[in-house]
């Protein structure tokens, strides 16, 4: 159950969402009825999921919205792109009343979603306050969250050892200790196909952030120059599995062995202690090195907002309030049982006894240690080009300095449009 976006998604078709007809034409194929609420009502909600990767996943979706007992609610399941669909349906005349996402500013201030303040009033204390902050935009709080995916590198224990391998706590060890663990048809490291997903892990730890506080650029410095070079180094040498079959979300290349170490989620840990036991460790995105460096935790996860579109707004905030603050049991079976999260809410924490021990526990404690949030005001075009900039320096050959010049002007002016 990736936590974060898919990174090989066309976030560029995301910004032409207005005129993806076919994409909107390839929701609606999508078909609203997989999974019919029991209300007798009248009235209907449409709830929009991406397609969890998790086998129950989508039966447990369905399961929730049939228990509902005040609305007939229909579950949407989209496979690939789902961004770019969501996106192209909040514009359109068919908007879902209910979907999940991450929080951005931009959906706030293009009011495409409301605030949910009033059904988390009497619950704000019981959610992880990081959580809320990531999702408090203006002074008003857009969505609840479902759950929270922290990312590891995840490293095989004996193949460290056998190499006289410590698990690396900087950039240059990592790279160094990949060289090294790569063997026959044995790669040290696999960080998906694209890189997205290590972007903002790397500005973060050289110790910058994305944006400042004052909502300024803070990703350009010196030290995230030199730490994309060292990534030039990695990507042009031989230590990291290139051409995988899946993304960094699925474990598949670290289970079936093409790889010692590999960047993934919490939500992989089930499929992963399988494949090796014992024999797995975690540890953070290693410190990029400098005075400011930081070991980091990319929390991601995935939220429920309700759409300004919906057909009656408060019956959508009446069942997202039923599903994700009333129902603790189903919040429990989202979070554990289909791979590992961490359920936001401390009380359903509480009771999650399938993170208190082994590897799961080390993960809860790297994420209370290392975890960093998402800015809502860092928005979908500014990963884009942050994304392009991981494509040109690091996968290609160009003047890291010089690509963030280029990043710093779009991205500007992304500022300038949204805070003036």
């Amino acid at each position: 159950m990736p936590g974060i976006s898919d990174s090989t998604w066309d976030r560029r078709g995301v910004l032409r969402a207005a005129g993806g007809l076919a994409a909107l034409g390839a929701l609606s194929a999508c078909g609203s009825n997989t999974g019919r609420g029991g209300g007798g009502s009248g009235t209907s909600i449409k709830q929009m999921y991406h397609a969890y990767g998790e086998p129950g996943t989508q039966q447990a979706a369905r399961k929730f919205a049939k228990a509902y007992p005040k609305a007939d609610v229909s579950v949407q399941w989209i496979p690939g792109e789902f961004e770019k669909k969501l996106f192209t349906a909040l514009l359109s005349s068919d908007a879902p009343d209910v979907f999940e996402f991450h929080p951005q500013i931009h959906l706030a201030h293009e009011k495409q979603i409301v605030p949910l303040d009033d059904i988390l009033k009497d619950v704000k204390d019981d959610f992880n306050q990081a959580d809320l902050a990531s999702h408090t935009i203006d002074g008003k709080i857009y969505g609840v969250r479902m759950i929270d995916d922290p990312q590891f590198l995840f490293y095989r224990k004996s193949m460290l050892k056998k190499a006289g391998l410590k698990p690396p706590e900087t950039l240059d060890e990592l790279i160094d200790a990949a060289e090294k663990l790569t063997t026959g048809k044995v790669k040290g490291l696999y960080l998906g196909q694209t890189l997205q997903a290590l972007q903002s892990p790397l500005v973060w730890s050289t110790g910058a952030d994305l944006l400042t506080p004052k909502h300024e650029i803070g990703y350009h410095t010196d030290e995230v120059v030199a730490a994309l070079r060292k990534m030039r180094r990695l990507y042009a040498g031989n230590a990291l599995l290139k051409g995988a079959p899946t993304d960094f979300w699925d474990p598949a290349s670290f289970t079936q062995g093409l790889c010692a170490m590999q960047w993934c989620g919490m939500w992989a840990m089930p499929q992963i202690l399988q494949a090796h036991g014992d024999d797995v460790g975690i540890m953070p995105w290693p410190s990029s090195g400098g005075p400011g460096g930081r070991p980091v935790v990319y929390n991601g996860g995935w939220s429920a907002f309700v759409s300004s579109k919906a057909k009656d707004v408060d019956a959508a905030k009446e069942f997202v309030k039923w599903l994700w603050i009333d129902q603790k049991e189903y919040q429990r079976e989202w979070a554990l049982d289909y791979g590992f999260h961490i359920p936001p809410r401390k009380s359903v924490a509480a009771d999650a006894d399938k993170l208190k021990s082994g590897l799961a526990a080390e993960g809860v404690k790297l994420f209370e240690e290392d975890g960093l949030f998402d800015d809502p005001a860092w928005t979908q075009s500014m990963i884009t080009t942050l994304t392009d900039v991981m494509a040109n320096a690091v996968r290609g050959d160009a003047d890291p300095d010089a690509e963030l010049d280029k990043a710093d002007r779009k991205i500007n002016r992304e500022l300038r449009r949204i805070f003036g």
